[in-house]
């Protein structure tokens, strides 16, 4: 070996000890995987649909994030290893766009340096997130995305960063199916569902799926049309006893309204895009009768427990109206965070995505929740029955 070779490796190594006896100096730990959690505070980033077709859905999350915040916050923070942390929400909105919402997750993640993101709300827009969440090792959790392949990789193992705090799909479609056949006896049924959105698409394909009567036909809307009548007349005269109408309020609430105008007065039953006071004003209260839909978080279910009870009084006393499924479910997500950190006593973005595979009977506002092994929850569903714009009764389905 050349002597000045000898000189530059002595050189580098003698570098490389000073780096090493400053760090050990140190008082903050650092780690070579993930954000860890520095200085008084967790942060908690928050990538969510503000704007955009999906705001409605948003801002119910955003209030049952900050609500559950505050909670937190005023009983002295999370407890992480034995002191106690305030929680500091970065809130950022991804405009119901999934190039916005990539671009979100990547700025929470590596500039704001959040330990653990909540959202997106829908499918699309949280699965445009992974890449940079799964990069900077920063789990996410969505309170209300359902396409069952949102949580999975090509290979069928779970995205490693990638939870979420409701059900599938498949799930939900089964069970629209389930009460279709059992409470509405229907036999003959048509499905129109949204083809712009794996939700849409994913539970139409569950529910045909099964359906164990007759789909006599199957048609698709877009997000953003506004004319249902011809599809609804072609239903009509097929003298169908029901439609499954798997979509968000926007649509849907239109879809109703058209449905009836017609005289069309079969039941509708569609799935938790339809949990939304907007629906009501879409459709017009009166044309909102013999309407069904599926939902993690059913106000006549949740009366029956204590912890639903709470959260429902305390959401009432804060925002002056009742508690919706969307605050619920992202309510439930942050107490979730909260307890992965608590597990692991850590708040290292690395230790809370562990402390999240390892949450099972999580006492949520909507029901008791147990992370499987595809980072998927296993909680309960009901079905709501609007008549007349008003929720008259529920049933669980088992």
């Amino acid at each position: 070996m050349k002597k000045k070779m000898i000189k530059r490796i002595t050189g580098i190594a003698a570098i490389a000890m000073s780096a090493a006896i400053f760090a050990g100096c140190s008082t903050a730990k650092t780690t070579s995987q993930g954000n860890d959690q520095t200085g008084s505070t967790v942060k908690i980033g928050v990538n969510m649909e503000l704007s955009g077709a999906a705001a409605g859905y948003g801002n119910q999350m955003k209030q049952g994030i900050q609500m559950a915040t505050k909670e937190i916050n005023s009983k002295g923070g999370v407890n992480v290893n034995g002191k106690k942390k305030k929680i500091k929400l970065i809130i950022k909105d991804n405009k119901t766009s999934t190039s916005t919402s990539a671009s979100v997750a990547a700025q929470l993640a590596n500039n704001d340096k959040v330990n653990a993101i909540i959202g997106t709300a829908t499918t699309n827009a949280g699965t445009a997130a992974i890449p940079n969440e799964t990069k900077a090792k920063v789990p996410a959790l969505s309170p209300s995305a359902t396409d069952p392949n949102f949580t999975l990789q090509k290979n069928g193992k779970a995205q490693p960063y990638v939870f979420r705090a409701c059900y599938q799909n498949n799930f939900q479609g089964g069970t629209a199916a389930k009460f279709m056949t059992n409470n509405l006896k229907a036999k003959r049924v048509a499905i129109l569902g949204d083809n712009s959105t794996d939700y849409g698409t994913g539970l139409a394909k569950s529910f045909k799926k099964q359906f164990t009567g007759k789909v006599v036909d199957t048609q698709y809307f877009s997000a953003g049309d506004k004319d249902f009548n011809a599809i609804l007349t072609s239903f009509k005269n097929k003298k169908v006893d029901a439609i499954y109408a798997p979509g968000y309020y926007s649509e849907i609430g239109l879809i109703i309204k058209q449905a009836r105008q017609i005289g069309m007065n079969v039941p509708i039953v569609g799935s938790d895009g339809m949990a939304d006071a907007k629906l009501v004003q879409i459709a017009g209260a009166k044309n909102a009768s013999n309407i069904y839909y599926t939902t993690p978080f059913s106000k006549t279910v949740a009366e029956k427990n204590p912890t639903a009870v709470k959260f429902m009084k305390a959401y009432k006393a804060r925002y002056h109206a009742d508690a919706p499924t969307f605050s619920a479910l992202a309510y439930d997500s942050t107490y979730m965070i909260k307890q992965a950190i608590e597990s692991q006593k850590s708040a290292n973005s690395v230790k809370i995505t562990k402390g999240l595979t390892q949450i099972k009977n999580f006492d949520g506002v909507t029901g008791k929740i147990t992370i499987d092994s595809h980072h998927d929850a296993s909680k309960p569903i009901a079905v709501e029955h609007l008549n007349n714009g008003k929720v008259v009764g529920s049933t669980q389905i088992k």
